[in-house]
């Protein structure tokens, strides 16, 4: 992109480069979370080629996951000013090797090395996507940018399992990683083709003449703190959701993908809705998700009519899905001069979480039942909430777009 004085940049038009440059980008991201989710969709007969328990298989995501979370934070500050489009595109080499080697595995050893090595993929495109996403349109448009580069991953929950698992019961669960494979490989290619060089940002604003501040600010902290209870409550329920919806509302299994569907498309709009609140103001827009997560799995373990469970089904789906994107903006409004540093560490922490609710969720399950584990996540998100009600009164809660004025 042609340098601009900052007012020009102000009121530029995003370029079409810039805008294909950003769709990319959200493809690689969808193209990441499937390939980390696809054995959910294929986990029985995956666990039968493998020779392998379900529950083993099922064990591959939390390999994936806990790479990733030690990955993200830590790629940024290796990077110096390596080219972060060189970068990204080594990364989705790195992803199709994953995939690649996953439909290749012969056992439960392999298939544990290749998830690492996805995970490792994965790390590397998540502690960078949205705050590249950022730089590559104008500021007017950084908050978009970041909504549809996160959008890919609202957009795996929708379209990326289900379009994985139709191709493992077409072809087989090893074509499946196969097409993944292929696509991260083609997404590699498309990434060094439409994205700019990009070195190292320039911090922004007059903190960059100086001394930077510390990365884990108060803002920060809280931020990541009520980011990390909403996806271990959401995670620890929803990895469950299908038990709760058979026990507690008697749904059919017709009916429960019908819902996981609807789920997904709020989540879909969630996702653009959120990020239009959290490019004003990112800490009350986490504060009215985290409440819209505790009233949903309040809801649903409280009342088990089908109207009740419906509507708490799709304010789910919206508050959760407009969660990554208004805790991404939340960070880099609470840190514009860390913007890599701080995705990095949200990235980790998102990431970490995730495995983390799933594993107390699944001990929850175990022990106490379904409506234990719904009346704890709504807990959990009720705590976020009072935790993200302090980090925005200590300075997340202003307008994101001012860190992007300066830092690119």
């Amino acid at each position: 992109m042609e340098r601009l004085s900052p007012p020009a940049r102000d009121h530029a038009r995003t370029s079409p480069r810039g805008r294909a440059a950003v769709a990319v980008l959200a493809s690689a991201t969808f193209t990441v979370v499937t390939s980390e989710m696809l054995p959910v969709g294929v986990l029985t007969p995956m666990a039968e080629g493998l020779g392998v328990s379900p529950g083993a298989a099922g064990t591959s995501l939390t390999v994936t996951g806990l790479v990733a979370a030690a990955v993200a934070p830590v790629v940024p500050r290796l990077l110096g000013d390596l080219d972060r489009r060189a970068v990204l595109a080594a990364a989705m080499v790195v992803l199709g090797l994953g995939n690649l080697l996953t439909a290749l595995a012969g056992g439960f050893g392999l298939l544990v090395v290749s998830r690492i090595v996805l995970g490792i993929g994965m790390g590397a495109v998540w502690g960078l996507a949205a705050a590249v996403a950022v730089r590559l349109v104008s500021p007017r448009d950084a908050a978009l940018a970041v909504s549809v580069t996160v959008g890919g991953v609202a957009a795996a929950s929708v379209l990326g399992v289900p379009l994985g698992t139709l191709v493992g019961g077409l072809a087989g669960w090893r074509a499946a990683f196969a097409v993944f494979a292929v696509l991260a490989f083609v997404l590699a290619v498309g990434l060094a083709a439409v994205l700019p060089r990009l070195r190292r940002p320039e911090p922004a604003g007059a903190e960059g003449g100086g001394e930077r501040r510390r990365l884990l600010r108060p803002a920060v902290a809280a931020g990541l703190a009520a980011v990390a209870l909403l996806v271990v409550a959401h995670f620890a329920a929803y990895t469950y959701v299908r038990p709760v919806l058979e026990d507690r509302a008697g749904f059919p299994a017709g009916a429960i993908a019908v819902l996981l569907l609807l789920y997904g498309v709020f989540g879909l709009a969630g996702n653009f809705g959120a990020g239009a609140l959290a490019a004003r103001r990112p800490g009350p827009t986490v504060l009215l998700l985290a409440g819209g997560i505790a009233a949903a799995v309040a809801v649903l373990a409280a009342s088990g009519t089908a109207a009740a469970v419906v509507a708490a089904v799709a304010l789910w789906g919206a508050a959760y899905g407009g969660l990554s994107v208004a805790g991404q903006l939340w960070m880099t409004a609470a840190a514009p001069d860390r913007v890599e540093h701080v995705t990095g560490l949200y990235a980790g922490v998102f990431t970490a979480s995730i495995a983390l609710g799933a594993f107390a969720g699944g001990a929850v399950v175990d022990t106490a039942g379904t409506a234990p584990l719904l009346w704890g996540a709504a807990g959990l998100a009720l705590a976020a909430l009072a935790v993200g009600a302090l980090g925005a009164g200590a300075g997340a809660g202003g307008r994101p777009g001012a860190r992007d004025q300066n830092s690119r």
